[in-house]
């Protein structure tokens, strides 16, 4: 029973859908590395020299146990927020994530076009047909 178990595991292991699956999560995993690379490193330093450098990080709402500066000295205290800056920082982050991707898709469907394909070659049936018809205008 277990041998038969292992012969089923390795079959639905390597189908091609579970290797394909597979390399598809590794290239997801490296193509993240690129993505937040390009907004962390490039895009965000620009706008936060453009937007002054603004930081929504210390923007919250103490529910109980007092008042205070920052958002860490709350968290310290054990005081109960709701971090609705943290929230802002995660959309804004989003957003520039997403906005990165899409330029790098188009760019990259941009490069794949523009590579001309070659044409797959004809059926048989067709290339018979047109061999055909070209003997047929040859006598006419």
């Amino acid at each position: 029973m277990l041998k038969e178990m292992l012969k089923e595991f390795r079959e639905f292991a390597m189908r091609g859908n579970v290797i394909d699956l597979a390399v598809g999560v590794i290239i997801g995993a490296a193509f993240t590395t690129i993505v937040n690379s390009l907004v962390t490193d490039i895009l965000t330093p620009v706008l936060g020299l453009l937007t002054g450098g603004i930081d929504f990080s210390n923007h919250f709402l103490t529910l109980k146990g007092g008042s205070f500066d920052t958002l860490e000295q709350a968290q310290k205290a054990g005081a109960v927020t709701i971090n609705y800056g943290l929230f802002l920082n995660a959309v804004i982050r989003f957003v520039i994530v997403a906005f990165a991707i899409f330029v790098l898709v188009k760019q990259i469907n941009r490069i794949a076009k523009s590579t001309p394909k070659e044409a797959p070659p004809p059926p048989p049936e067709v290339a018979l047909l047109s061999e055909i018809r070209d003997i047929l205008k040859a006598r006419a």
